[in-house]
């Protein structure tokens, strides 16, 4: 068979297998070597947390070290307006933390390939980059943007690793004032959900409706500490009990000298009783 005169067309995207589109990386103009990203749209049903909405999130794979968060979002930013970007060590769902902590408190990141998650602020910033040309390169460090790199990067983590202790003390004040807050409101929870699962005399508990529509309340901490509690009191009661034949056996003894005793008392109980049923009309 002859080869087909049309060649194909240089503009259009280069999809594999797996649904994901190949985006050409380079470091700078100038630079021969190209790397490869791998992008997709973010389509996971597990998926339930707002931070990564399905028609707006792109996934992307093998991203080199030099590119950190900013960088990723520069890139990014050509197909529209980069909302947030997530770069991590392996893929799964969106994790609420707790405190946010400051970067000197926080360990060392491991220098490697990651993949990240890119929130745009419109759909079709996501089907821009999905199209993107296999020939055209996105290119990393420009004049604009320069990404330093060997001694030059290595220079500026020496640099940023210092801090000065005025601004490290703001950073202790703060992150201390939002601990207090929140240790204050866990302490207000539980106060009040020992109050709703207090007792009264007779040993009832008083269940409140809802709004409609409401969901019913889960088990607070305190009623589950009590449980335990019981649980553990059960099984310490239980601890070795009849475990070995001697334990068993003295057991039955103590059992049946128990019923014997019982036997006696209710015998002169009996005779007392048909005592005092005697007739004495005089």
């Amino acid at each position: 068979m002859a080869p087909s005169k049309k060649k194909h067309a240089s503009s259009q995207p280069c999809v594999i297998p797996g649904g994901f589109t190949v985006l050409p990386l380079q470091f700078s103009s100038d630079s021969v070597a190209q790397h490869k990203l791998y992008v997709k749209e973010h389509r996971v049903r597990a998926e339930k947390s707002s931070h990564r909405p399905l028609d707006r999130t792109l996934f992307v794979l093998n991203i080199p070290p030099y590119c950190s968060q900013g960088v990723v979002k520069e890139l990014f930013s050509q197909f529209g307006c980069v909302q947030t970007v997530e770069l991590r060590d392996h893929p799964g769902s969106f994790e609420e933390s707790g405190p946010k902590l400051s970067k000197f408190f926080k360990p060392a990141e491991k220098q490697g390939f990651k993949m990240g998650y890119i929130v745009f602020q419109n759909s079709s910033s996501l089907t821009a980059a999905k199209s993107h040309p296999h020939n055209v390169p996105l290119v990393v460090s420009t004049e604009k943007h320069p990404v330093r790199t060997g001694v030059q990067k290595w220079i500026q983590q020496y640099t940023e690793c210092f801090i000065q202790p005025d601004k490290l003390q703001q950073i202790v004040d703060s992150f201390m004032v939002d601990y207090d807050k929140r240790k204050e409101e866990h302490a207000k929870r539980l106060k009040k959900e020992a109050e709703q699962q207090q007792e009264d005399e007779e040993g009832w508990v008083k269940v409140t409706r809802g709004h409609k529509g409401t969901k019913a309340r889960p088990h607070s901490e305190a009623a589950n500490q009590r449980a335990l509690q019981k649980e553990r009191g059960k099984k310490k009661r239980k601890e070795l009990m009849n475990f070995y034949t001697w334990q068993h056996r003295n057991t039955q003894k103590e059992h049946i000298a128990e019923l014997r005793k019982k036997f006696e008392e209710d015998k002169q109980r009996i005779s007392l009783l048909r005592a005092q049923r005697k007739f004495r009309p005089y």
